[in-house]
């Protein structure tokens, strides 16, 4: 089991039980390991949860942790890239990206943006989570040192200030309609188009 999901599952559960819809289908962006979406979707019963990820190593412990915790409601993992191009599905009732803003190229929080005001009705959540910059609040030392660390290993990677997120989401129709303070730092993010 990953450390950091086993830490910051149920906190984020927490939060999706107030932000997701009462059923219908859950598009998990950049699903990693799977053990988030096996825990949300035990969590959700109603729910259908699809997980996706572009990395076939991830695909096979999604498929493989879907294969022992024997839901039905979780769905057979997508290779997804989250860049602009084509994905494979054509609808969802909420999208939820963990931890993939800061360890990606710009071009794929673009990308979930774009696809998600396609996928997407008026009102349905688009949420994310992980650590972000933000104006007036002091950046804590670890999240600076994380920063660093991730572009030393990626230049394209690297903590995103909020109100880039903010004003790129609001370019494709989305408002920010929650921020919550989360764990170890980082903040889950809300955002939907008007109804």
């Amino acid at each position: 089991m990953a450390p950091a999901a086993a830490r910051n599952r149920d906190p984020i559960a927490d939060v999706l039980a107030e932000e997701l819809p009462a059923s219908g289908l859950v598009l998990e962006i950049a699903s990693g390991t799977g053990e988030h979406a096996v825990h949300f979707a035990r969590r959700f019963p109603a729910l259908d949860w699809q997980p996706s990820d572009p990395d076939g190593d991830a695909l096979l412990s999604i498929a493989a942790w879907r294969e022992h915790e024997g839901l039905a409601n979780v769905r057979r993992p997508l290779e997804l890239d989250a860049s602009p191009g084509a994905w494979p599905i054509a609808q969802a009732d909420a999208i939820v990206c963990i931890n993939m803003v800061h360890i990606s190229p710009l071009e794929a929080t673009l990308g979930v943006l774009k696809h998600a005001a396609d996928l997407l009705g008026a009102g349905a959540p688009l949420i994310f989570y992980g650590p972000y910059f933000e104006n007036d609040v002091e950046t804590a030392p670890s999240n600076r040192d994380f920063d660093t660390s991730l572009k030393m290993r990626n230049r394209a990677w690297g903590l995103r200030r909020l109100d880039w997120l903010d004003h790129e989401a609001a370019k494709r129709g989305f408002e920010r309609t929650r921020r919550v303070a989360m764990p170890a730092n980082n903040l889950t993010l809300v955002y939907r188009k008007p109804r």
